[in-house]
C-alpha cells in the first residue's frame, strides 16, 4: 500500500513537468498605438503660449562655457535656443513655433559641434500612454522642421516625457500651456 501511494505522488509531481504549464500566445506589437482618451472640454478661450525670450543680437559673442549645465543656462538666457509650444492635443507647428525653431536652427547650424535632445512634453490631461505618444510626435515635429531648415539630423535626438516632467504643476490652462512644449537641451559636443 505504501508503495502505491509513493507511485501516485511521483506520478502527480511529474505530470506538470511532462505536460508543462499552459502557454499564453505571444503578444504581437500593434502597428498603431491604441489609446483610450478621456474627453476633456476645450477651454472657453484659447490662451496664447508663453513668449520665448528674443535673441539678444547686440551681445558680443563670448566664449561659450564648457560645462553643459552652464551652457544650457546661457543659451536660454541669451535667447539663442528656446522651447516651442503647442495647442491642446496638437503637435502641428504654429507661426510662433516656426519662428522660434528658425532661430534655434540658425544657432545650431552656426555651432555644428553641439548635440541636442528635443524633449516632447504634455500637460497632465490624457493617459500616460497617450501623452508619451503625443510628446514623441511633438519632439519629432520640431526635429523634422529643424532638419528642413538645414540642421544636421545627426545632431538632434528626440525623446518623450509625456506628462512626467511638468514645467508647471498647477491644474490651470495657463500652467498646462507651459507644459505642452518641445524643450531643447544641449547634451554635449561631437
Amino acid at each position: 500500500m505504501r508503495r502505491k501511494s509513493w507511485l501516485w505522488v511521483g506520478l502527480l509531481l511529474t505530470i506538470p513537468v511532462i505536460t508543462g504549464c499552459p502557454k499564453k500566445p505571444p503578444k504581437t506589437p500593434d502597428q498603431t498605438l491604441a489609446v483610450e482618451t478621456t474627453p476633456v472640454a476645450p477651454p472657453a478661450k484659447e490662451i496664447a503660449a508663453p513668449k520665448p525670450p528674443e535673441p539678444k543680437a547686440d551681445i558680443e559673442e563670448e566664449a561659450l562655457p564648457s560645462d553643459i549645465v552652464e551652457l544650457n543656462r546661457v543659451l536660454v538666457e541669451r535667447g539663442l535656443i528656446g522651447d516651442v509650444y503647442f495647442a491642446f492635443d496638437k503637435y502641428d507647428l504654429g507661426d510662433e513655433s516656426r519662428d522660434r525653431l528658425a532661430a534655434n536652427a540658425r544657432w545650431i547650424r552656426e555651432n555644428p559641434s553641439y548635440l541636442f535632445t528635443i524633449e516632447g512634453h504634455c500637460d497632465e490631461r490624457g493617459t500616460n500612454e497617450y501623452n508619451l505618444a503625443l510628446g514623441q510626435r511633438r519632439a519629432s515635429a520640431a526635429k523634422d522642421y529643424l532638419v528642413s531648415l538645414g540642421v544636421d539630423a545627426g545632431s538632434l535626438v528626440t525623446i518623450s516625457y509625456g506628462e512626467e516632467r511638468p514645467f508647471c504643476t498647477d491644474s490651470s490652462e495657463d500652467c498646462w500651456a507651459k507644459n505642452r512644449r518641445a524643450h531643447f537641451v544641449a547634451i554635449g559636443r561631437r
